[in-house]
């Protein structure tokens, strides 16, 4: 049982078909498992961790087609393999927590792995140093400027930050009866309609879209966000 977990984005984190592999599961089953714990959470209003803890992604089998999977940190593992609870099962728990704590006390003597933006930023600067006079360099220049502002997408801490501050948001209206209720019955109904319009204004699919240039933009709209029907 090897690479039970990985490193990613500085980050120890395990995936769906490595779970299924070792728990003698089908992935689809184990990916059943983690929707299941993602609504329970939605449900419970714990959206954020979530988003800290369970990252869709894909994979290619070997007939070249892509599929879904799931990639969890130690918690999300921990929360999704709870239910599994037979003796072997508890043996291959154990195996995972185990390789968690291994990879963790790795990383903790790593130095700290730029963020994408700082590696991009850290590449920008050396290419403007070499760029004084040599217009084909200036224009890759530019265009990796150009990439930085308008096409990359917000990162983990900004997604946490954007969900921190629509879930403030959304509390403040709600505590302070700010809403239509006849409409908005529930917070869990408010929660999404924030989710909606703040899609909508920036013209995303999800909030995790956001490119990095609106952040600021976006934290601002949420945070004088009200619904429409009010």
């Amino acid at each position: 049982m090897e690479n039970l977990v990985i490193i990613k984005n500085g980050q120890a984190v395990t995936d769906s078909l490595t779970v299924a592999e070792v728990f003698g599961k089908d992935h689809r089953n184990v990916m059943a498992d983690i929707v299941n714990q993602i609504n329970k959470l939605a449900h419970a209003e714990e959206d954020e961790f979530s988003a800290l803890n369970f990252q869709r992604s894909t994979y290619t089998n070997d007939r070249n087609r892509s599929y879904d999977k799931f990639e969890m940190t130690e918690d999300g593992f921990a929360l999704v393999a709870m239910s599994y609870v037979t003796p072997e099962a508890m043996r291959f728990k154990v195996k995972f927590l185990q390789e968690f704590k291994r990879i963790k006390e790795k990383l903790q003597g790593q130095p700290r792995i730029l963020t994408e933006r700082e590696q991009l930023m850290a590449s920008l600067k050396l290419s403007m140093e070499a760029a004084e006079e040599i217009p084909v360099i200036k224009q890759d220049v530019l265009e990796l400027k150009d990439k930085v502002n308008n096409q990359m997408t917000i990162d983990y801490g900004q997604q946490a930050t954007i969900l921190a501050a629509k879930n403030k948001r959304v509390e403040k209206l709600w505590g302070d009866n700010l809403v239509n209720t006849e409409i908005f019955n529930t917070k869990r109904k408010l929660h999404a309609q924030a989710w909606r319009d703040l899609k909508l204004a920036f013209g995303v699919a999800s909030y995790r879209d956001l490119r990095r240039k609106d952040y600021q933009e976006a934290m601002s709209y949420l945070t004088g966000w009200r619904p429409r029907a009010i």
